[in-house]
């Protein structure tokens, strides 16, 4: 490290001063304190869903597509990519991110309009895994990352979505940077060089929507690549802009445009953990779906409601979601991302699930005539809710006339409207199953939930016919 003294740089906003100092101490301290239950229990939580995401992602298109790409230009046998092999740990992590992201079933943090894991996990699970880390730094590693993201994506949530970034790729670099710098035992100077370093890695376009662009299932394997080279290079020696969160031409002036909450960044950091309000998601698609999908299903349990009884639908929800309007849905992931056709299949099916955002459902013509007949609006109410609420209303117009309404302030998988455990490993079952196995699921299951370690749970090889 350099020896030279350091200096604190002007602060673009002065309530940040001192910011991003505070964090990196928070960060190197926690490598020596242990972990109380509650918060072990929820990484574990996390962790099982992750492998629902990362299994049966790891056969996607576009994961395969990564993989050939880093099979090629991250070679080594450091860590375990998912369906793919030992890479170095830069090549498990790009992977790994990648497949977490590409079914949509990962979870995430309402107030930041972000998905944790999907950086963090495959991060640290491969750097974990390169440097033989034990298994309780690897958990408070675990935390210290998915708290990362957590406070830095809500103390910037709504600016940065304004600004056009996605803040998963853009808040779990920085994040997952911190985590990595845990297994590495950076000091606090060190992790303040690794924040720096990482802010320039930042970013993350949503130019993806409505143009089925792949690259959005790219955004969280390239971040936490980016996350263990900023700490590997810090730990190396290399310096980052000190104070990169406040300082001038840093991350709140670039990204938020001075709107970086700094209560929200720094409020009871050290006394507890925000990542413990996470969700998890029971529906393979965007977040801002699921509670259109949840009013949809209420209504067809109480009406015997069924999508041929439907003139037409009305959607009432906050103006981050009501942009997820697109009723073109030939690719699989506009179809993730549409208000409308999620309300279709909630209507139209008995389940929501990846069989039912397939080629098959989009392209059946009773499915997409109904899609053209819902709509998509901002609503105030909705709008002076959020992020505290998800809300979502719907008017359904029956063709005799009938308006049902049903409102959904909480999507199924909040904190608030929790997932259990035993659905957790259900979730797991039911979307690696297929890949691996039944049994082989379950068991992964139950040694995630009593002793994970990274040294195992990502060994898993999918059949010839789709590692192929």
């Amino acid at each position: 490290m350099s020896t030279s003294t350091p200096t604190s740089p002007d602060a673009a906003s002065p309530e940040l001063a001192g910011a991003t100092a505070a964090v990196a101490a928070w960060a190197a301290a926690q490598a020596d304190r242990p972990l109380d239950d509650a918060t072990r229990h929820h990484v574990r939580r996390l962790w099982v869903d992750y492998l629902a995401a990362v299994i049966p992602g790891a056969a996607a298109p576009t994961s395969r597509q990564v993989a050939t790409h880093a099979k090629v230009q991250y070679g080594g046998d450091a860590a375990e990519a998912v369906g793919t092999g030992r890479l170095s740990a830069l090549g498990a992590a790009l992977v790994n991110g990648t497949s977490a992201h590409c079914l949509e079933v990962d979870d995430g943090y309402t107030p930041g309009s972000v998905h944790p894991s999907t950086v963090v996990f495959p991060a640290v699970l491969a750097a974990a895994q390169a440097a033989g880390s034990d298994d309780d730094l690897t958990e408070r590693a675990l935390a210290v990352g998915l708290e990362g993201v957590c406070r830095l994506a809500a103390a910037g949530h709504p600016a940065t979505w304004r600004n056009h970034f996605h803040n998963t790729p853009l808040t779990g670099v920085l994040a997952g940077a911190l985590a990595v710098g845990v297994l590495h035992r950076l000091d606090a100077e060190q992790m303040e060089h690794a924040l720096g370093i990482a802010a320039s890695h930042a970013g993350g376009l949503f130019a993806f929507l409505g143009q089925a662009a792949e690259v959005k299932r790219l955004h969280p394997g390239k971040a936490a690549r980016d996350a263990i080279a900023s700490a590997e290079l810090a730990q190396a020696g290399v310096t980052g802009p000190r104070g990169v969160l406040e300082a001038r031409h840093g991350y709140a002036e670039a990204f938020t445009r001075g709107e970086l909450d700094a209560d929200t960044l720094l409020g009871g950091l050290g006394e507890e953990w925000v990542f413990l309000r996470t969700y998890v998601k029971p529906y393979p698609c965007c977040r801002h779906l699921h509670g259109p999908i949840d009013a949809a299903l209420a209504l067809r349990a109480e009406h015997g409601l069924k999508g041929d009884d439907v003139a037409s639908v009305l959607v009432r929800t906050y103006t981050v979601a009501s942009h997820h309007a697109a009723t073109d849905v030939d690719e699989f992931l506009d179809a993730q991302m549409s208000i409308p056709f999620a309300v279709t299949v909630a209507l139209t099916f008995d389940e929501v699930g990846l069989t039912e955002f397939g080629p098959e459902a989009r392209h059946d013509a009773t499915v997409r005539d109904l899609v053209g007949r819902v709509a998509v609006v901002a609503d105030d109410d909705a709008d002076a809710a959020y992020p505290r609420l998800r809300r979502a209303v719907l008017e359904v117009t029956l063709h005799d006339g009938t308006v049902l309404t049903e409102q959904v302030d909480t999507p199924y998988g909040e904190p608030s409207n929790p997932v259990s455990d035993d659905d957790m490993t259900a979730k797991l079952v039911r979307l690696a199953g297929p890949v691996i196995g039944h049994d082989r699921a379950a068991a992964l299951a139950e040694q995630t939930w009593t002793a994970p370690s990274a040294r195992t749970t990502l060994d898993v090889v999918l059949p010839e016919e789709v590692a192929s």
